[in-house]
């Protein structure tokens, strides 16, 4: 929870608290910080993601107060996901006591218990969603230009989905073909294979996505409408993949939660950079 108004994940609908406090229990680290102390400052290389036991924590960025950690509530998850630097700093406000994970015991954590990835997943796709809209509304969404998206899975993974997925036959998309559009009802995400589909949100190219990249998987996974139209800029292959095949992949394959986890922190981080 490092970044700016996010809503809390306690009350995300995949959130439960129990996986939650079981990871940490189970893998992590116990830690007690007393009043006024930090448990991570803004700019550190750290590789700590913590949840909250008892007492308050004060999210600060800039010297400007973000958001307030409360306990049940996981915090500085995202340096943990995608290796950067804090994007805040994270104070106790009164004395607290968390658990705390490394980027080791995280993985463990996540092949342990899939749910874990899942919720985590939640909470991301919802960041994802309020910094879009918070460009949209600061008129900063439009005019940025498409960006190339970064692979998701690589080569090896992407045979491992293929091969897990054998009942569903890739599709072809010719260029110029809408693979999805804005406020539609998503049942698929899309694993590009080949070929690159653009991403645009109300008209403006927002991204391109090429092989190893997937598009589609917030409405997969928070069941809102579509965040976004897309059509295949070249002559394309895409792998879809359903709701029941994503829950089924995330449970069998850790690799494939792990990777996909890391897009979304790297998508979330991207968006805010945006507004600042």
């Amino acid at each position: 929870m490092e970044d700016l108004d996010f809503t809390s994940p306690a009350r995300e609908p995949l959130f439960d608290p129990a996986v939650a406090r079981a990871c940490f229990e189970s893998l992590g680290k116990p830690e007690s910080v007393p009043e006024g102390q930090p448990f991570f400052a803004e700019d550190q290389a750290s590789d700590r993601m913590y949840l909250l036991g008892a007492g308050e924590v004060r999210l600060i960025r800039a010297g400007k107060p973000l958001d307030v950690i409360r306990p049940g509530e996981i915090f500085g998850e995202m340096a943990v996901i995608t290796g950067q630097r804090r994007t805040a700093s994270a104070v106790a406000r009164t004395a607290c006591r968390a658990f705390s994970l490394d980027a080791g015991q995280f993985e463990r954590a996540i092949k342990q218990k899939p749910e874990f990835a899942l919720m985590l997943m939640d909470i991301l796709v919802n960041r994802l969603r309020l910094a879009l809209a918070l460009l949209d509304r600061s008129g900063r969404l439009a005019g940025q230009g498409g960006t190339d998206g970064g692979r998701v899975f690589d080569k090896a993974l992407l045979e491992q989905l293929s091969g897990a997925l054998k009942q569903r036959a890739p599709q072809a998309y010719p260029a110029g073909r809408a693979v999805m559009k804005e406020g539609d009802k998503g049942g698929f995400m899309y694993v590009v294979l080949t070929g690159r589909v653009a991403v645009s949100i109300k008209s403006a190219v927002v991204g391109r996505i090429g092989s190893g990249g997937v598009l589609g998987e917030m409405a997969l996974l928070d069941q809102s409408p579509r965040a976004a139209s897309a059509v295949a800029e070249t002559d394309s292959s895409l792998l879809p993949i359903n709701r029941g095949d994503f829950l089924a992949l995330v449970k069998s394959m850790p690799a494939f939660g792990v990777a996909l986890l890391r897009a979304l922190a790297q998508r979330v981080a991207q968006m805010n950079a945006r507004k600042n």
